[in-house]
């Protein structure tokens, strides 16, 4: 939508106090989202009065599920636009002139169900770090959980060409991307609403054969992308040749999103998840087999109707055993619509807080653990800038963080880093020298360190250029 805007020659500012046109992008997942999003229109629909706005534009997913509810309840709205409708917001910037509607004209222009899919065309301005780019590969979920709204929200399964993605991922590591992550509602049935030409499988639109394409490139490129990370599979369409995959691409992150959502027989039945836990535990496992060194992020429901005390023991108990690097835990949200709302066995609010504490307490011991076992260990680094803590400290990831969600890594310059000269987006080695809870401490073995400490051993120099 910021492209989309820009190419029809609008200015984007930062402050809605000096904006004649006001967008606002809502969410409408879980009751704190919709009640974060109803605010937020509210507190922008009073520039209005105090502010230059002329014009109050509110789409996403919320406006997908309430329209004409939004449109009822909050008439400072001008215009109203869904989840799939992105390619209308010029013509809903430009409605009107610009002058303010009387209260109850607002305009509702949301598909009923969203088509939109935006590809390696469409104009992307940058809204990340300059290094560091989601590229979403398909849109939309046929997946019929329970507990989940999605599928009414983003429509259905709709995938991206595989060639568009690939050329979008170059474009970017030509243009000085290090790291690429891959997201959609299920990245694991990628493609499988796209014709194919069975008589060549290389060519068949999958997620492995998407991670081939991306990993193989054109000749004479030399862009920058070293990771390449994989977000939102889902358990049971983890397929051998996928690991396989991950264990041998140089780009491909050894790192899965994958959101298990639950351990117990009887609360995944209920949750539609369609496997049990017998499933989950064998992922687990046959992915770390596959997979040397993966790190595994997922997340868990608590409070889902129908867990009891013996089934979120049971989920307790996977968590100590698999010992995930990353963990999320929600407390579960009836929502309107869905399957899981109309169910007995319904858990109070105040137990299922206290079970996610708990579940947050044991992977916290789970991460202190891990984190401490890889001490003396050296990683490559992605450095995102200065660090908030000290300026003789930067602060970055190592490949099995992702942004934002993850720890970080704190990097000690040490005595002779100040050669490097390191910027945001550099990769370097480093040592591990102390972790937390989930960070880790790293110092940095500039080439002169290296150099110092091999021959002090007497050994064969061996230098790698990493940036």
């Amino acid at each position: 939508m910021l492209g989309l805007s820009q190419a029809d020659d609008c200015r984007i500012i930062d402050d809605p106090a000096a904006a004649e046109v006001i967008v606002v992008n809502t969410c409408g997942f879980i009751s704190a989202a919709k009640e974060e999003s109803v605010d937020t229109i509210l507190e922008m629909a009073q520039y209005k009065t105090d502010g230059r706005c002329q014009r109050l534009i509110v789409t996403g997913c919320l406006t997908q599920r309430y329209p004409d509810e939004l449109a009822k309840e909050i008439p400072e709205i001008d215009h109203i636009l869904g989840s799939g409708d992105v390619d209308k917001i010029s013509s809903a910037i430009r409605g009107g002139d610009l002058r303010p509607g009387s209260p109850g004209t607002v305009t509702v222009d949301v598909a009923q169900t969203p088509t939109y899919l935006y590809d390696h065309t469409a104009p992307r301005p940058p809204t990340q770090q300059s290094f560091s780019r989601y590229v979403k590969i398909a849109e939309g979920c046929d997946r019929p959980c329970g507990f989940c709204i999605i599928p009414k929200l983003r429509g259905p399964q709709r995938s991206r060409g595989m060639d568009s993605i690939a050329t979008e991922v170059r474009r970017l590591s030509l243009d000085g991307v290090v790291e690429v992550n891959l997201v959609a509602q299920d990245l694991t049935t990628y493609g499988t609403d796209l014709p194919y030409d069975s008589d060549r499988p290389a060519n068949r639109p999958t997620l492995s054969n998407l991670l081939r394409l991306i990993g193989t490139p054109a000749k004479g490129d030399a862009g920058a992308l070293r990771w390449v990370r994989l977000h939102y599979a889902y358990p049971t369409a983890v397929t051998d040749e996928l690991l396989d995959v991950m264990a041998t691409s140089p780009l491909v992150a050894k790192y899965l999103d994958v959101p298990l959502q639950h351990a117990d027989d009887r609360v995944l039945k209920l949750m539609r998840r369609g496997h049990v836990g017998k499933t989950v535990r064998a992922l687990v496992e046959r992915a770390r087999a596959r997979v040397p060194g993966i790190a595994l992020r997922t997340t868990f429901i608590v409070g889902h109707p129908g867990e009891t005390d013996a089934a979120f023991a049971a989920l307790c108990d996977l968590v100590q055993e698999a010992k995930f690097e990353h963990l999320g835990v929600f407390c579960f949200s009836p929502e309107e619509g869905t399957s899981s709302a109309d169910l007995a066995e319904a858990v109070p609010a105040k137990v299922a807080e206290q079970r996610r504490r708990a579940l947050l307490r044991i992977q916290r011991q789970v991460s202190k653990a891990s984190q401490r076992r890889v001490k003396g260990q050296h990683v490559e680094v992605l450095v995102e800038g200065a660090s908030d803590e000290s300026e003789y400290l930067l602060v970055g990831r190592h490949a099995q963080q992702a942004p934002e969600i993850d720890g970080r890594v704190y990097i000690s310059l040490g005595p002779d880093a100040a050669e490097l000269a390191l910027q945001p987006g550099d990769v370097v080695m480093g040592r591990v020298t102390g972790s937390a809870d989930y960070d880790l401490a790293v110092e940095i073995e500039t080439p002169k360190a290296l150099l110092q400490a091999a021959l002090k051993r007497a050994q064969p120099v061996k230098l790698r250029v990493v940036s």
